[in-house]
């Protein structure tokens, strides 16, 4: 997506939603995300490994911060109820936020260098996101769970370094960047 200013990439983002095809493949990330969050893997019930966030993440980098706060917060919605957990607003929100952030430095921070870029927002996502919004949530939320709260940031590298070696391979593609660009197109 070309950006001269600002206001050309509000209006740029928000377009997307009305593209058919990129609906369809937010839809898709909504639902590997769900998938993600059902097949998580929980080691001493400290820490959690799952993929939920990588299609969030790769929303956000491949359409922009709308589509990524989008998918971020249908997947967390629609996650909670397949898999019969309560919704709670602070957790939505701080899924919303990974994928806003995360798109946002994407689109304005290292233009011409491609793995800092990528490695900056996901980290910026998932630091404004998970770590801060969501782990102050459930600090106030579940006050038995705050002393394995500590290992969320631990998590949240490590799941960082893995999000960002994925993303790189499928952005350094050449055949796949060009059927994004398809997919953007109106």
């Amino acid at each position: 997506m070309a950006v001269n200013n600002k206001g050309t990439a509000i209006k740029s983002g928000i377009r997307l939603f009305g593209s058919t095809k990129v609906l369809v493949v937010a839809a898709l990330l909504i639902a590997i995300s769900i998938v993600g969050k059902s097949l998580r893997v929980d080691i001493f019930s400290v820490i959690r490994i799952s993929a939920e966030t990588l299609p969030v993440l790769m929303a956000a980098i491949f359409f922009g911060p709308f589509i990524g706060a989008a998918v971020g917060a249908g997947a967390d919605l629609i996650g909670c109820l397949v898999t019969g957990m309560t919704p709670m607003p602070v957790i939505t929100v701080g899924a919303a936020a990974t994928g806003f952030f995360a798109g946002l430095v994407y689109q304005y921070v290292f233009r011409e260098k491609l793995l800092p870029r990528i490695a900056l927002s996901v980290v910026i996502g998932r630091l404004i996101g998970s770590v801060i919004i969501t782990t102050t949530g459930l600090y106030y939320l579940f006050p038995g769970m705050r002393p394995q709260l500590i290992w969320r940031p631990v998590t949240n590298i490590i799941m960082a370094v893995i999000e960002v070696s994925i993303i790189y391979m499928l952005m350094s593609n050449k055949a796949f960047t060009a059927q994004l660009e398809k997919i953007k197109r109106k």
